[in-house]
């Protein structure tokens, strides 16, 4: 494997390819028919090659949208080092693995994250449709919302369901732990919340712009300028253990401005400064959030009768059925929060169970 390293000054932003100075450039690799428009790839030079942080959809066009970049920045998917992988969200790990069938690039990616990949790799055909079946008519979910998902295992329809592929990392993020990469200092930074092996990557070198502030964080989902990313339920169909993905996410964002990095390069949007102001809104947003849902809660509700009632980017009633039930899971995310927080509790007897503020 020929070891390059990318040569396209500042990149071309006709490509999509924008450079950040430093060895670091941003590749935006379209999402297909999603909001968000793209994910933002980062390469980043090494002593080896090119490392790329995450890598899009797998998707035709997106493939093509990488490998257009990569030559954008005189560089080949066949040049590419090593991947390291924020999340394991479609969006930032899909084409891992025909980037590492082209070039023999290593993956690497945090344990619980690729614990998901496993079991998602390895689950037998529908039983995601029984977990979510189960789940949201446990969650209240009405007959209307449940019935194309009960007529889907009924006909056996849910049993032919294609399994995705996802691959299978070779290396193991380590938590506060450099990564090895010639040249250069990127530690990984625990930040649990949107997935449970979520990461950022702080560059712990001077910023290329002498920007005051500590190195630049590659951000993934976790910090972003404009938008809160969605916290939902981690899904475990194996795993009974409760867990609190908000409290998680509300503690990872406080780690994280706590590093005082100079500039943040997010996986959506664009790159911004003030780290530290961000995550204080992004604080601020949810706690105010949280003491909305407690007003709702006065009298008892249902985590569906909940999210019903939320504030959401559109009316309850244009929101599409699959964003719904992700909508569902976002309120039970906050729910487990106000519970383990003291300050909302399930009615005892309830079916299916309702919550109210204490």
């Amino acid at each position: 494997m020929a070891h390059a390293t990318a040569t396209g000054g500042g990149g071309d932003p006709r490509r999509g390819v924008i450079g950040h100075g430093g060895g670091v450039w941003s590749i935006a690799v379209p999402i297909p028919d999603n909001p968000l428009g793209h994910t933002l790839v980062h390469l980043l030079d090494t002593g080896r090659g090119p490392v790329l942080i995450d890598t899009g959809w797998d998707d035709p066009a997106s493939w093509d949208a990488l490998r257009a970049g990569l030559a954008a920045l005189g560089t080949r998917v066949e040049d590419v080092h090593g991947v390291v992988i924020t999340h394991h969200h479609p969006d930032h790990h899909g084409l891992s693995g025909r980037v590492r069938e082209a070039s023999g690039a290593w993956i690497a990616m945090h344990p619980a994250d690729a614990a998901v990949v496993r079991r998602t790799r390895e689950a037998e055909p529908g039983a995601w449709l029984d977990f979510l079946l189960a789940r949201l008519t446990a969650a209240g979910a009405p007959d209307a919302h449940t019935a194309p998902l009960r007529q889907a295992r009924a006909s056996g329809r849910g049993r032919a369901l294609p399994v995705p592929r996802p691959a299978l990392p070779d290396r193991a993020i380590v938590p506060g732990g450099l990564l090895d990469l010639a040249g250069r200092r990127l530690r990984a930074v625990w930040t649990p919340g949107h997935t449970p092996g979520h990461v950022c990557l702080h560059l712990e070198e001077d910023h290329p712009a002498h920007r005051p502030g500590h190195g630049r964080l590659f951000s993934g989902d976790h910090l972003l300028p404009g938008i809160s990313p969605h916290i939902g339920l981690y899904e475990d169909p194996d795993d009974a253990t409760p867990t609190d993905p908000l409290g998680d996410y509300l503690d990872s964002l406080e780690r994280a401005g706590r590093l005082g990095a100079a500039e943040v390069l997010p996986a959506h949007q664009h790159a911004f400064t003030g780290a530290a102001a961000r995550v204080a809104e992004l604080l601020a947003h949810h706690e105010e959030r949280l003491t909305g849902l407690l007003a709702l809660l006065a009298a008892p509700l249902t985590p569906w009768q909940l999210a019903e009632r939320m504030t959401w980017n559109r009316p309850w009633d244009l929101i599409p059925y699959g964003s719904r039930t992700i909508a569902v899971s976002e309120a039970e995310a906050h729910l487990r929060h106000l519970v383990k927080l003291g300050r909302a509790e399930p009615v005892p007897g309830s079916a299916p169970v309702t919550y109210v503020a204490l």
